[in-house]
């Protein structure tokens, strides 16, 4: 049985005439660009994560730039981060002119290991961003501990966690500010690119506004230099009806990796993903470990098995990044991962024959590399 890595047709299918019909409000509305619908989507984002101010960008890029630039960073200082991420993450503290501090990463949950913190702060360390991978939190106690103990900002890369929970908390509402990418594909998917920034702090909220508003406080007077970063309302109609099917699509997500545990758990050659202590996991990504990735990827190929690699380089080891002159070696963790990772379909619409099948095909993959 074939099978997709993922399958937007699948998920839209059903709430298509919702969709359309919201489209057709904000064409009527000829309001296209921050307008009602992302105010509307803007509101209900942060009752859902528990903050006080949801402020919708366009993109998850934006996110972290924005957020970056309105906590006052820039050249000359430091950002302590993770090299196993989407280029993103590295890359929004670099347009910034500040740079990238790479820590290694949790072996069993690949999020920031706090542990590493000391080893990398300086004078010039601004903040912390811990990303939120594949669709679990990092160890947020310590991190916030060493955080305030050094007098650090914290901004939560929650661009693959939407509804994720750490200590019965949303993912997004535990730093000083949280980062989403709305990206087709994620749990809480737009129509096209946008993100949103989530955060309790009302003065900083409105920094945001203004800055991705090409830096107006009201309309022509520019206090600031910003740039445009707004969401457009297409996109702000079309979250504020997927918000509402966000939880029962990442119980679909949870159900699914629960049966690749039940099917392929003791099976030799791989490792499954494992949910930190404090913390739930939606299943953004469904990452396994596998030590001889060619020969699965092989097999899954051959039976038309869909499948992701995240991450094939870690961001130290990226051309972009070879001016810091990091080496392989210097984040074992990261690169072993890199090394090793493959991604099974997960998508809530993924049907328990799917799941199956491709259950069937690691097993195989895997059976046939020890009798070799």
């Amino acid at each position: 049985m074939k099978v997709p890595f993922t399958d937007l047709k699948a998920q839209h299918a059903p709430i298509k005439e919702e969709l359309c019909r919201a489209f057709e409000m904000v064409i009527d509305s000829g309001e296209f660009a921050g307008g009602p619908f992302v105010a509307r989507f803007e509101k209900d984002f942060a009752a859902y994560c528990g903050t006080r101010h949801a402020v919708g960008v366009g993109s998850g890029t934006d996110a972290l730039r924005l957020t970056l630039a309105a906590m006052g960073v820039g050249p000359g200082d430091e950002v302590i981060t993770v090299p196993m991420s989407f280029i993103a993450t590295a890359e929004a503290i670099s347009l910034t002119g500040a740079k990238p501090v790479f820590i290694d990463i949790d072996p069993a949950t690949y999020t920031m290991d706090p542990a590493l913190l000391r080893k990398a702060l300086s004078r010039k360390t601004k903040a912390i961003i811990p990303v939120q991978l594949f669709g679990q939190a990092a160890d947020m106690d310590p991190i916030l501990a060493f955080a305030r103990e050094h007098g650090l900002r914290v901004i939560e890369d929650a661009a693959q966690s939407h509804g994720a929970e750490y200590g019965g908390r949303k993912v997004g509402s535990l730093g000083d500010a949280g980062c989403f990418s709305f990206y087709p594909a994620k749990n809480l998917g737009a129509i096209g690119e946008a993100g949103a920034v989530v955060t309790d702090d009302d003065a900083f909220a409105e920094k945001i506004r203004i800055l991705r508003d090409h830096g107006q406080s009201r309309k022509h007077h520019h206090s600031v230099i910003g740039w445009n970063g707004r969401m457009d309302d297409i996109q702000g109609a079309a979250l504020g009806i997927k918000l509402r099917y966000l939880d029962s699509g990442n119980e679909a997500r949870l159900s699914h990796a629960a049966e690749y545990e039940r099917l392929l758990s003791g099976i030799e050659g791989i490792v499954l993903p494992a949910t930190g202590r404090n913390r739930s996991h939606v299943f953004h990504i469904h990452a396994i470990r596998c030590a001889d990735r060619g020969h699965l990827t092989r097999v899954l190929d051959e039976q038309g098995i869909g499948y992701g690699i995240h991450y094939p380089t870690p961001i130290h080891l990226q051309p972009a990044y070879q001016f810091l002159g990091l080496q392989r070696g210097a984040f074992p963790v990261s690169e072993n991962c890199t090394d090793t990772f493959l991604s099974l379909p997960v998508y809530p619409e993924l049907t328990p024959a799917q799941v199956e099948s491709v259950a069937a095909a690691v097993t195989e993959a895997c059976t046939a590399c020890l009798t070799t």
